[in-house]
Parts: structure tokens; sequence; C-alpha cells
């Protein structure tokens, strides 16, 4: 008599069970073990996590000046550009910046401020092109964000965390609206 197959599913947990538990735990033990402070000090050196609040500002605003430069090179791409710049700008507002570039909607002139050409690259003429480049600008950004939140205490860690994630998702939004 042969014997009978084995059952279609095994006890115990499942490999996808597994590896979403252990992601969940990494991710929380990486963000948890930063800071125990709730005010977000850094032990020591308090002027660290403001510097990196500052500089994630700067780059937010030099990311609102790059899509400034493509709406006004392409006025066409305006419905898939004006979110997510409005998106750039919050994340100014939730890092303490907001002295450039903190309305939410694109500067009515049709040409960048004189600033904003000096530190942003010409646009490409090629609108492909220009969202192309602005999914490349957030994308690097996104990733040094990534970076930079291993060294941050809790909060500012999950802001950066948090941000680096829509800026991701900000890439690949740009990068479709290429296609």
């Amino acid at each position: 008599m042969p014997y009978p197959p084995p059952p279609r599913v095994l006890p115990g947990p499942r490999r996808r069970t597994l590896l979403a538990s252990a992601a969940g735990a990494a991710l929380l033990a990486g963000c948890s073990s930063a800071s125990d402070d709730p005010d977000g000090g850094t032990g020591g050196s308090p002027s660290l996590a403001e510097r990196a609040r500052a500089r994630a500002a700067r780059d937010s605003e030099g990311l609102i000046g790059r899509y400034d430069a493509v709406l006004a090179a392409h006025p066409a791409l305006e419905r898939l550009v004006t979110p997510l710049r409005a998106e750039a700008v919050r994340h100014v507002e939730a890092f303490g910046g907001g002295a450039s570039g903190s309305s939410a909607s694109p500067p009515a002139s049709t040409s960048p401020s004189p600033s904003a050409s000096a530190s942003v690259p010409a646009v490409p003429s090629d609108e492909r092109d220009a969202l192309a480049e602005l999914a490349a600008a957030e994308r690097t950004l996104a990733d040094q964000r990534a970076k930079t939140l291993l060294d941050m205490p809790g909060e500012l860690a999950r802001l950066l965390a948090s941000v680096a994630a829509a800026g991701a998702t900000h890439a690949f939004l740009l990068t479709e609206g290429a296609r």
C-alpha cells in the first residue's frame, strides 16, 4: 500500500510570516534604539540633530527649486509635478524650514528666480528627460536621508524615514510619468 501524499499546508508559521516579523522587528529596533529621549535629544551632541534638520530642510528647498524650474520649462507637466512639489513644501515645514519656497503653489512667473537658477541645473527641453532628472534628484535625496537616519535620534529618525519613503515614491511616480 502506498503512503498518502503529505498535506499541502505544513504545520507552523509560514515563510512570509517569519520574514514580515523579522523585518518589523528590525525596523522597531532601529528606530527605538536610537534614542528613548522623548524630545529627540542626541545625548551629548544636541546640535547634531539640529544640523541634520536644517540640512534636510535646505535639501527639500533645493528640490522645490528643481520642481519650480521644471514647471517653468514645461507647464504641461503641472498636473503631475504640482502635487509632488506641494509635498516637498510640507517636508520643508516638517523639518522646521520655510524661509524660501514655503508657498504650496508654484510661482506665477514663467522663469525660475535668479537664486534658484544659480543652484538648479538647466532643465532638459524634453519633458521625459526633465521628469527623469527630477526623479533622479528625488531618488538621490531619499537615499541620502535613509543613510542619515541611522545616526539620528528617535523622532528625527522616524521623520527622515518617512520623508525618504515619500521621496522614493515621488521618484517612482515621476519615472512612471516619464513613460
